[in-house]
């Protein structure tokens, strides 16, 4: 039973390419706010300012796990989780958000600091790296991740201190599973930047795919420590120490993790569900995967876990 889950997790198949789908919603209270969508599990990214009601919408969405940041100035980013698909879009295949943040779910200092902050090696930056990296965007945002890592790559030739590219570069090699390749490129946008909180909990992830443990944990540690309300940081760490045998200490991060948000890409309640099996509570590890199922209605073996799940209730 157990192996099944770990299977489930590692080795599911990727979302269709079609059809595509609207993703739009609603921020509450309303206010005018920029938008980005992130490909959670492949390169994607895009962005669009809301109305002043907070409304906002991207068109054209291909099946699949995002993730949506909401950047206000004065409250900085705060960013959930979304699942693109039939089980959550309706009949005109649109799926609707809405934005329910509170101010803790909002980081000010790091979000705003890339923003706005401009530390003396970014001056150094010639105008031509920030141009291959804004094409680079916009490569992302139309599905061509292997334009965008040309233009990323000529990018960091010309600006080797450009962590933000450096740290695209390392997303993108993850997300097509190059992962020596995605270390590589996180280490070393965290030599450009040691303050920067995304390479970090990148490295963290990719040491753990890698079975670093050793690292992986030092540095998903940090990530919990430097942000203590990030869900991935906090699944990475929960994950880490299941790896490690660890099991008290990987429920106590993966439950932080589905609480702060229940529909996260790194499905928190899979490795739960995991450790509930191999202790004995076939009640407690039905329940995470009904949980699982509730946000992830279009999961590639959902039939196979509803199964499992009626199996454990007997």
């Amino acid at each position: 039973m157990s192996v099944f889950l770990v299977a489930a997790l590692l080795a599911a198949p990727a979302f269709a390419a079609e059809p595509l789908y609207d993703l739009a919603g609603q921020i509450v209270p309303g206010a005018r706010a920029a938008v980005t969508v992130y490909g959670a599990v492949r390169p994607f990214e895009a962005t669009t300012l809301s109305d002043p009601s907070g409304r906002f919408r991207f068109r054209k969405v291909q099946a699949g796990a995002y993730i949506v940041a909401v950047y206000q100035p004065k409250r900085g980013e705060a960013r959930q989780s979304a699942e693109v698909g039939p089980g959550t879009a309706d009949a005109h295949r649109r799926v609707f958000l809405v934005l329910h943040f509170k101010e803790t779910d909002f980081e000010f200092t790091d979000s705003v600091r890339r923003r706005h902050a401009v530390s003396t090696s970014q001056l150094a930056i010639p105008p031509k790296a920030f141009h291959e990296y804004a094409e680079a965007q916009k490569d992302l945002g139309k599905h061509d991740a292997g334009s965008a890592e040309k233009h990323l790559e000529e990018s960091v030739k010309l600006a080797p201190q450009f962590a933000s590219a450096w740290n695209n570069l390392g997303t993108i090699a993850y997300q097509t599973a190059r992962y020596p390749r995605a270390e590589q490129c996180f280490r070393e946008a965290m030599a450009q930047d040691p303050t920067a909180f995304e390479p970090l909990v990148n490295l963290g992830g990719v040491l753990l795919n890698l079975n670093k443990l050793d690292e992986a944990l030092v540095y998903n540690q940090r990530a919990v420590l430097a942000r203590p309300n990030e869900p991935l940081a906090n699944s990475q760490l929960g994950m880490t120490y299941f790896a490690a045998g660890e099991f008290d200490l990987a429920v106590k991060y993966l439950e932080i993790a589905r609480h702060l948000d229940p529909a996260h890409f790194s499905h928190p309640q899979l490795m739960l569900a995991e450790i509930h099996l191999r202790r004995g509570d076939n009640a407690a590890a039905a329940a995470v995967l009904e949980d699982f199922l509730a946000h992830h209605p279009d999961y590639p073996t959902a039939a196979r876990i509803r199964e499992t799940i009626e199996k454990l209730r007997r």
